[in-house]
């Protein structure tokens, strides 16, 4: 039991080391203003408020910004285990609109990991908890270590 909870929170600490380095070089993210509001093993949890600049002609948030908030969750969540993992497949379905001034929430599980590959469902919700989009990525594994010698890689 003692082996199995220092294996997950080593797994949690490599979790939030990478988030912290992957969040450092994210010019993306940070422009955007998406936040990171919670890491884990397989599992992220990112916000982004909509602002006037990410609405469209039709006065709603653009389902760009809601696709890249989705795939910024799934990003951190694929690459938690420290392996440098990049987006091979990705599918958004809007389900409802987002607007200006709305907090979106994108929460990212992985639901199937290989060694190489995995599959993550990724659902974005607005601040009232109306479900706004729901994202499916598949990931390919690359070379190399997200945060070198931080572990796992």
């Amino acid at each position: 039991m003692a082996a199995d909870a220092d294996k997950s929170a080593g797994a949690q600490r490599l979790a939030e080391a990478v988030a912290a380095g992957m969040y450092a070089r994210d010019h993306a993210a940070r422009a955007l203003g998406i936040g990171l509001v919670a890491v884990g093993p397989g599992f992220a949890k990112m916000a982004m408020t909509v602002r006037a600049d990410m609405v469209n002609g039709h006065d709603i948030c653009h389902g760009g910004m809601v696709f890249t908030l989705a795939d910024t969750a799934f990003a951190y969540a694929c690459n938690s285990h420290n392996r440098v993992t990049v987006a091979q497949n990705c599918a958004i379905t809007f389900i409802a609109a987002a607007r200006r001034g709305d907090v979106l929430t994108a929460t990212a599980e992985e639901r199937h990991r290989t060694a190489r590959t995995g599959l993550c469902d990724i659902t974005v919700s607005d601040q009232a908890g109306k479900l706004i989009a729901v994202f499916r990525g598949h990931s390919q594994e690359i070379k190399g270590e997200v945060v070198p010698g931080a572990g796992d890689g």
